[in-house]
């Protein structure tokens, strides 16, 4: 660890000094270092350096011209001055601690952010590493030995009023909330919903709260927000490119005024929490954006668990390709969703992005001249292209119902939301079977195995044989972040325990020479991953296929003739996506299941 040096002139940054060691380390030159110099003389305003000098745009004069981003200036100058470079990363930073440090005045008054508390030291960040006046009286005050690091000055501006408000916020509203927040059991909890006692969900701490996460869910584009409560501090954690974060910790009190708020808002029963519920809210990003949430809610031992699911509507413009498809793949499921009638499946478990996919087909389908239905459990997204009816158990509205419904609003094609029986099997083929496109879902490993479990749901083998186009199973695996993976050699990175042979089994593929690795950096949040893209199995049922569907089918002489036919497995597909340098054995082996049923 880098210790600062002492401090033994009390002044700010100049302009100056910063422009002479950038021209010093030449990354500009003195000509446009000495104008700006001049142009700021003539212009009033204490705006700090490195503010001024991000404004100008420049790229940096020396190799490999990178731009001189606030942020990249803020990590080359802190070794110049002596401090260790720190990123505000607000999700984990304990807000609730930091701000017992010092007053929201205090902190404004020396440009000063309290980032992390320990036993033994404060940390606290600067931009002015010149100015140290305050370090003996805090660490006097705390008893702590203190750290000062460096930090980008507008995040700092930024993050005090941030910090100390949403401090103040979670302070007053777990006050208001004393003397009701007793509801730490299950039993307690079932009187809570007889008893019609509410928390104040429109408390304005609450609402302040309650949109501070919506937006920095969205900033650190998190999929899901689950909101956890336990007997004395509740957990806010987001799910990012499939990923639990642990984000906050929260009074029980305050999670559970916040879930209530999330639930009026969403219309859903705010007294009843002994049952599970459903819901739904439409928001704007600060950006201007539209963003759905889907909320679901889950009684639990300390109380209603709230997880928050976000869908973005920038999802349904991606085409295939941006969705992970090759070419090759790509071709597979035009050609199957292309035709007028028949069933296009597509497997894989929860959180595989087969709805994603779905979408995205369905909205290149529903041109004009078609009219597409769907059948939901519930409605993922809401598409106006659509005529999206969802599943109602409470009045006996199930998907069997609802394509039966369906098949009376002359559609062209029908999405069903999941196959889950035989009910619901035959009415697809019905439907199928009287010219139209269905398209559906199964959970199964593999594309092979979708077809074999729709014969133990008790499809007889020759209707599907009459229906069934294809089907396509799918995960999604994390993609490499652009900005910081690293090229290394093929057995630098390779999974210790499955070598590229057994990896591409039993599709014959080169090993590549170089393969990437993830480093980690502030645009991944130091996770080496950024967004995530699908790996496809597409299998066409082909005549040679159709001949090997029967009441006995096996299933692994299915596989072998798909993959003869130029099937690719998902783990093949993976193995594709590590050779580009899109992803990483390790996440390609914790999706894909292993082959089976070739000879190696």
């Amino acid at each position: 660890m880098r210790v600062a040096a002492a401090v033994t002139e009390e002044r700010r940054l100049t302009l100056a000094e910063v422009l002479r060691h950038m021209v010093g380390d030449g990354m500009v030159g003195k000509t446009d270092a000495d104008k700006l110099v001049a142009d700021r003389r003539m212009q009033r305003g204490n705006v700090h350096p490195l503010v001024v000098i991000a404004e100008q745009k420049w790229r940096s004069a020396r190799s490999p011209h990178a731009a001189l981003t606030l942020e990249a200036l803020t990590e080359w100058l802190a070794p110049k001055v002596g401090l260790d470079y720190f990123h505000v990363d607000p999700l984990k930073i304990d807000f609730s601690a930091v701000t017992e440090i010092m007053s929201a005045a205090y902190a404004e008054r020396f440009k000063i952010l309290p980032v992390e508390v320990n036993a033994r030291e404060v940390v606290i960040a600067t931009a002015e590493p010149y100015l140290a006046e305050w370090e003996a009286e805090i660490a006097r005050l705390h008893k702590r030995e203190i750290r000062r690091v460096f930090a980008n000055p507008l995040d700092i501006a930024r993050y005090i009023v941030e910090f100390y408000n949403l401090a103040r916020s979670v302070k007053r509203a777990a006050g208001n909330a004393e003397g009701r927040s007793g509801l730490s059991n299950f039993e307690q909890l079932v009187e809570l919903g007889k008893s019609n006692r509410q928390f104040d969900a429109n408390d304005q701490h609450i609402v302040h709260i309650v949109d501070w996460l919506w937006q920095y869910a969205f900033d650190q584009r998190a999929s899901d927000i689950h909101i956890e409560p336990r007997r004395e501090l509740g957990y806010v954690r987001f799910r990012i490119d499939g990923v639990l974060h642990q984000v906050y910790q929260l009074p029980a009190p305050v999670i559970t005024a916040m879930t209530s708020r999330i639930k009026i808002l969403g219309r859903m029963d705010v007294v009843e929490k002994r049952r599970p519920q459903d819901g739904r809210i439409k928001t704007r990003t600060a950006g201007g954006q539209e963003v759905e949430l889907r909320l679901s809610t889950l009684p639990t031992a300390f109380g209603e668990k709230l997880v928050m699911r976000i869908f973005d509507p920038e999802v349904l413009v991606k085409d295939l390709t941006e969705l992970g498809f090759a070419e090759e793949d790509k071709a597979r499921w035009s050609e199957m969703t292309g035709k007028p009638n028949g069933i296009v499946l597509v497997t894989g478990p929860t959180g595989s992005g087969k709805t994603t996919t779905l979408y995205s087909t369905l909205k290149t389908l529903a041109t004009p001249e078609v009219n597409v239905c769907t059948i939901e459990d519930p409605i993922e997204m809401i598409e106006p292209a659509f005529n999206q009816m969802q599943v109602q158990t409470q009045i006996d509205l199930g998907f069997a119902d609802g394509v039966r419904a369906l098949m009376r609003q002359d559609p062209d094609i029908i999405m069903v939301g999941e196959i889950r029986d035989l009910q619901t099997a035959d009415m697809a083929i019905q439907a199928a079977l009287t010219g139209h496109l269905v398209l559906s879902t199964l959970h199964t490993n593999d594309a092979a195995s979708a077809v074999t479990r729709l014969l133990d749901l008790g499809v007889p083998a020759y209707l599907l044989n009459a229906t069934v186009l294809g089907v396509m199973a799918q995960r999604l695996v994390r993609t490499l972040c652009p900005h910081c993976k690293e090229k290394v050699p093929y057995g630098d990175a390779r999974a210790d325990d499955v070598t590229w042979e057994e990896l591409v089994a039993p599709w014959k593929a080169r090993r590549p020479a170089h393969v990437y690795k993830p480093v980690g950096c502030l645009e991944c949040r130091m996770t080496g991953y950024r967004g995530r893209a699908g790996i496809y199995e597409v299998l066409l049922l082909s005549p040679q296929i159709r001949r090997l569907l029967h009441e006995e089918a096996d299933l692994n002489r299915i596989r072998e003739q798909a993959y003869k036919e130029g099937m690719k497995s998902l783990r093949i597909s993976g193995a594709m996506k590590v050779a580009s340098g899109l992803t990483t054995f390790e996440e390609v082996l914790k999706v894909a299941p292993p082959h089976q049923g070739h000879d190696d």
